[in-house]
């Protein structure tokens, strides 16, 4: 796929101010501009976040509330049940909270629904399930989950069940009624530092108002706890959930993975162990992303959620590593699922709709729980929003993945006659619709996209955040990338070019349809760089411009630079 190059602007002398003032490189000065730390002092404070930084919790709309409702359950011994959504932020949400209570002596019963029976969620059917195993709540907290299960809390209340929700999604039909409600998206301002925690942050948030309220009345058990340490389980979920780490998320995600590195906890120790992951390595978003995340999700996609809970919540590491090798051998399913959908879903776009603006492709034996992984691979590998869709009974359920300018959100409210239920943000939706509609959806879908984008879907670019010399390659560079860690939604890894580039020899072959090769550097040292299968490897013998990230590789107790090719072109085509 041919993409356009474009350089990310960054103000000259801003950047310049940043070098002088903080003493760092024009390159490191350049994408902090970029990421829009123009400021001296916040600048510093992106590189080096404290937690001492954080807002008072109770400045969140009912927070406190929510706390003194929780304390007055634990005081009085009232019977309590969490419900958790089935990802990595729900699951690590509901850890958090169980954990907390637990400390101050309740015995909270918790659930996350069954996907392939109780669907997302907060549902009535998940309510009985929670009531027949851990008996009727005084009071339910929902996480990561509620805003906009208006029928299932009137249920609850019918139970007379009190309910506190704490969830971070947007409410599609005004503020569910009757019950304590924490989300900065509905209640809160948009220029709030904590307006983008994801459930995990707001729960992490709940639990130091608990501990101050506990600690104002002398409760000893509160001045044993230190809140950092749960600062593992914030990051997992923060980074898994794809929130923007800025404000406070950025704070509680760099802080996270330091303490993910110090392995107290049993539960990610083992799943650590199990990923391939070296223990005594500093963890950065990667590794939540593509090694830990994977295998908490695969649980609530093809089985039950409840695994990893009780894993993270484990202390004995032999019980955590059995729980964890499960957890891996579910990941592997997982992938030859996605692997075989993937395949087959490639196999339907060159055949059926290769030139249309847009993609819904659905097959009976394709599994709910793994279409949105698909979703992503083949809107990127056709630049072209797609949505797959699996069947589950009489209805198909499903997910939707875009491409930059394209806002299915938009999209998609041209297409509600033909849905049931769907939601979602500009970059990632989900669906469910009867089977029988597929035709007529696929249709007004791809009607949708060529009324709001007449000239067609506006072709890829590559966004350079910066061209580097030769001799800027290397650790002393990587070092200085490393201050910008955690990347991910809102603070984008930074995509390094270099020009006239000629390589010595071909690039070589390894596993797959992968290929190597070496840059050399004129200290006289070489980098290498990987070019994965879907990218192909520049030839050897003439000038070419590379686009690339850079990262540490460690092997053998070692650890060097190494890049992974993102693009490139021959030096004559800019």
């Amino acid at each position: 796929m041919v993409m356009r190059w474009v350089l990310k602007e960054a103000e000259p002398n801003a950047a310049a101010g940043l070098s002088q003032a903080l003493e760092i490189s024009p390159v490191l000065a350049r994408l902090l501009v970029q990421a829009g730390q123009t400021d001296i002092p916040e600048a510093r404070s992106f590189l080096r976040p404290r937690l001492a930084d954080l807002d008072n919790p109770f400045r969140l709309t009912n927070l406190e509330s929510a706390a003194e409702r929780i304390i007055q359950a634990v005081e009085a011994g009232q019977r309590l049940t969490i419900i958790g959504d089935y990802d990595v932020d729900g699951v690590t949400s509901t850890v958090l909270l169980v954990s907390l209570l637990r400390m101050f002596g309740a015995s909270p019963h918790y659930g996350v629904p069954r996907r392939l029976t109780e669907g997302y969620g907060l549902s009535e059917a998940l309510i009985d399930r929670a009531i027949e195993e851990g008996g009727k709540p005084d009071l339910l907290i929902a996480v990561d989950c509620g805003t906009n299960a208006h029928a299932p809390i009137a249920y609850l209340r019918s139970l007379e069940v009190e309910v506190i929700v704490v969830d971070h999604h947007q409410a599609k039909s005004g503020i569910p009624e009757d019950c304590c409600l924490i989300n900065p998206h509905v209640l809160d301002g948009a220029d709030e530092p904590w307006r983008h925690l994801c459930t995990v942050g707001l729960v992490f948030k709940l639990m130091h108002g608990f501990l101050k309220l506990r600690r104002a009345t002398g409760d000893a058990r509160a001045e044993t706890i230190k809140l950092s340490h749960f600062l593992d389980l914030v990051a997992l979920g923060t980074i898994a959930d794809l929130v923007p780490l800025h404000g406070e998320n950025r704070t509680l995600a760099w802080f996270g993975l330091h303490h993910l590195k110090q392995n107290r906890r049993a539960g990610i120790r083992a799943l650590a162990q199990v990923s391939g992951l070296t223990l005594s390595h500093d963890f950065v978003s990667a590794d939540v992303g593509f090694k830990l995340g994977p295998r908490i999700n695969a649980s609530g996609r093809i089985d039950d959620a409840s695994r990893p809970i009780e894993m993270l919540l484990e202390e004995d590491f032999e019980r955590c590593l059995d729980t964890a090798k499960i957890l891996n051998t579910m990941n592997q399913e997982r992938r030859s699922i996605e692997q075989n959908i993937s395949e087959a879903a490639d196999q339907q776009v060159r055949e059926q709709y290769h030139d249309a603006p847009g993609f819904v492709l659905f097959d009976e034996g394709w599994h709910p729980g793994v279409v949105g992984i698909v979703a992503s691979r083949i809107a990127r590998r056709y630049h072209r929003p797609c949505l797959i869709l699996g069947a589950e009974g009489a209805n198909v359920k499903g997910s939707g993945r875009s491409v930059e300018s394209v806002d299915l959100v938009e999209v998609l409210k041209h297409c509600t006659q033909h849905l049931g239920h769907w939601g979602g943000h500009p970059m990632a939706v989900g669906v469910s619709l009867e089977q029988a509609a597929i035709p007529a959806f696929r249709s007004s879908f791809v009607e949708a996209l060529r009324t709001l984008h007449p000239s067609g879907i506006p072709e890829p670019t590559l966004k350079l955040s910066a061209w580097i010399e030769p001799s800027e390659l290397g650790s002393t560079l990587l070092e200085e990338l490393e201050m910008l860690h955690p990347f991910g939604q809102g603070n984008p890894e930074p995509v390094l070019g270099l020009r006239g580039i000629t390589l010595n020899s071909p690039p070589r072959p390894f596993g797959k349809g992968h290929h190597r090769f070496l840059i050399q550097t004129p200290d006289g040292s070489a980098v290498t760089v990987l070019a994965w299968r879907d990218t192909s490897p520049p030839p050897s013998g003439q000038p070419v411009d590379l686009a690339f990230r850079l990262a540490w590789n460690y092997w053998q107790g070692q650890r060097s630079p190494q890049a992974t090719l993102l693009a490139w072109r021959p030096t004559s085509a800019e």
